[in-house]
This record gives structure tokens, sequence and C-alpha cells, in this order.
């Protein structure tokens, strides 16, 4: 089958985008389709160095780095590309990519991280963190983005089959779109995190420092324990108001490399996550070195991190309040237990590359197998309906002379 995959955009290499390399894997042969194409030439070994084929936003002024302001215009673009020439179309998105146009006898599958976030149940949060909920500014950003729920809506209906990253995620996608999801985990290079049973006594956080992620109520619950470690690793627009409220315990990194990230989270005693996430991966690269996570108990953490007290070989606990006494009495608690490194790691390899590969084209090549099926069927329902009307009109015209 002639294969289209279809990526929001491709500026960075990041989570979305890693999916997207493990999906050129099952399919080489691919075309590959995006708003734009952005990434540096020393950058594309993870889509095989494919020429994506683009839409008018690669053109528009200053799109390299104000991509994201021309979101209005981007339901536009994704339907101007031309999927008429394939048969298999398979969109990673969490925005815009899932509404391409297709045909009745293509198969259009959507590998769905969320449904568009700012647009829907986070609104008024993003609103809020961009300074955008007030004045002229503010109306004319809620309507664009009701426009852009109406759109998004509307398209769920071009998509075949929906797979979503997490069971979080299709709840959301059921509540949005009203469409059954099957769940497949993103994948994640646990052979990149090395096991390291030996621990130091410290606690890491690493993360882009956005409003979100709640790095600050991290920091702000070290502050409140000051016999306690705690090493930030990132940066971001939040890395100066972070610092302001760190106490002595509390050591800000900024962004480190691969390899200064790694060695930390294999010597730390536990990774705090604070955030809700509709997936996360980095709580399953901490606890692929052997590493506890301290999670917030909502959104994909749910599904990444076996809670102590709620399941066997536990891998972490749980906190319910992105607050930082919710977080320091989180802290207090994991020191009474504990927890077995080894299952930490046990627990991550279930999440390996290999496993998301397998899952997908298992799961593709059933539908497609499914969609054959059906064609064939009415196919021959067709066929018998012909014969049946032929049979008719020979039976009348035979009566009309006389036989």
């Amino acid at each position: 089958m002639k294969t289209a995959i279809i990526h929001d955009w491709l500026v960075v290499y990041s989570g979305a985008e890693k999916v997207l390399e493990e999906v050129l894997k099952i399919y080489p042969d691919a075309d590959l389709f995006s708003t734009v194409d952005y990434l540096p030439e020393g950058q594309r070994d993870f889509i095989m160095n494919k020429k994506v084929k683009t839409t008018f936003i690669q053109r528009l002024p200053f799109s390299k780095r104000k991509y994201r302001t021309y979101l209005p215009f981007m339901p536009l673009a994704i339907e101007q590309l031309d999927l008429s020439e394939y048969d298999l179309i398979i969109s990673s998105s969490h925005a815009v990519a899932k509404g391409v146009i297709t045909g009745p006898d293509q198969l259009h599958i959507s590998y769905v991280y969320s449904p568009i976030r700012y647009a829907w149940d986070l609104q008024h949060q993003y609103l809020r963190e961009t300074g955008m909920d007030k004045g002229i500014k503010g109306f004319v950003t809620r309507y664009l983005l009701h426009k852009v729920r109406n759109w998004d809506s509307r398209t769920s209906n071009g998509v075949d089959f929906f797979i979503s990253v997490s069971d979080f995620i299709g709840r959301r996608i059921w509540k949005v779109y009203r469409r059954e999801s099957e769940t497949i985990y993103p994948p994640v290079d646990v052979s990149a995190f090395a096991f390291h049973e030996q621990k130091d006594d410290f606690y890491l956080t690493a993360s882009r420092m956005v409003p979100y992620k709640k790095i600050d109520a991290i920091v702000e619950a070290f502050s409140l324990m000051p016999d306690k470690k705690l090493i930030v690793i990132g940066d971001g627009p939040d890395f100066k108001k972070i610092k302001a409220k760190a106490g002595p315990n509390v050591t800000l990194l900024g962004y480190q490399s691969f390899d200064v990230l790694k060695s930390h989270m294999q010597r730390a005693k536990g990774f705090i996550f604070a955030a809700e996430e509709d997936f996360g991966i980095t709580p399953l690269e901490a606890q692929a070195c052997g590493t506890p996570v301290i999670a917030y108990g909502k959104g994909g953490s749910r599904e990444t991190v076996r809670g102590f007290n709620e399941s066997v070989d536990p891998t972490g606990l749980f906190f319910y309040h992105q607050t930082a006494e919710a977080i320091k009495n989180a802290v207090g608690q994991f020191e009474q237990l504990e927890i077995d490194p080894q299952h930490c790691r046990a627990h991550a390899i279930k999440f390996s590359p290999e496993r998301f590969r397998t899952e997908i084209k298992d799961f593709v090549d059933a539908k497609i197998v499914s969609r054959q099926e059906k064609l064939s069927t009415i196919e021959e329902k067709s066929v018998t309906q012909s014969f049946s009307i032929t049979g008719i009109k020979w039976r009348k015209r035979m009566y009309k002379v006389g036989m």
C-alpha cells in the first residue's frame, strides 16, 4: 500500500518526533508531510533524511521562529495537502495533522498525543499563562480558539481509527470527539538509560521551565525541607522566577547535556514529577535507571508509575495536589518506604521501542485486513444485486414479447 505520514510540524527532536521516528522504521518507504520543516541539517537522521512536503505556512514571513502564531491558518494549510494517491494515511497529531482530507477508499489512522490542548479543556489555563485572558487580544484569541474547536471536532469524522498515547488521552478523545480509541503507549528508549542501583543523597527534577510543569512548586517544597537536597535540570521562560524561590539546598543547573542528565537520573534517590502530562516520558526514563518516581497522581503518570500501596512491585508514589505542601508530605512519606530499583527497571522495559513498533504494525495490519474484507463483502453484494436486477429486467423483457 502506498503510505503517507503526516506530522504537525518538524522543528525539533522531541517526544512526538521520537514516535515519528519509530513509525518511519515500520514504513520506511512512506512519504512524509508536515505544515513546516525547519529541522537543522544535522538532525534529520531520525526522518531518514526524507524530503518533507510542506504547506504554505513554510513560505510565510518569520515562520521559522513564529510558526505557532500561524495556528489559525494551519487548518486551511493542512487541508491543502493532496493525499489522493495514497492508500494508507497515518497522522501523528497533537494539533492539526489529523485534519488532512481523505477519501472513502483510503484508510486514515491517527496517532493522537492529545486533541488540541489549548483549544479544549486547557484553554483557560493557556490564556492565563500567556497573558491573553483579557482585553481585545483576549477576545480575538478566544474567538480564534472557538473556530479551531469547531474545525477540530468536524475533522475527527475524517479519521477511520484513533490511537491514543494513554487511556487518559483516550478519555479526552471520547469527550471532545465522541470516538473510541485504542491506547498504544509511546516508545521510551530505555536502552539509553543504564540501570544504576547505588543512589546518592539527592532528589532530581528535570523539565522545561514553563508554568504547567510546576517546577516552582517542587522548588518551594524543598525550600521547606532544608535538610534535603534537590537538583533541578532544565531551562525555560520561568527560570529566573524559579531561581528566586530556591533555598541553599536547591541547585539549578539549567540546560545540561544528555550525559549529565542521565548521570543524575541514575544517582538520584528519587525523581520528582509534578506536571499533569498526557503521558510523560521522563518518569519512565528515571525508572529505567532504577530511580523511583514521586509523581502528581493525575494524567499519564497514573499509567507510567506504579504507586505504593496501589500495585504489586511499586515504582513510586503519588501526591494529589500540585502544591509545595503536598510535595513535601510525599517526600516525607517516600523516605519511609523501600522501593526496589529492579522493579523500576523492569516496569520501564515494558515501554520499549520494539514493543511500540510491534503494537502499531499489528494494529494497522488488522485494520487493513478488516477494511479489505469489508470492501470485498460490499463488492460481492453489489455483484449479486446487479445479477438480480439484470435477471428481473430480462424476465420482464421476455414477458413483454410473449415468451
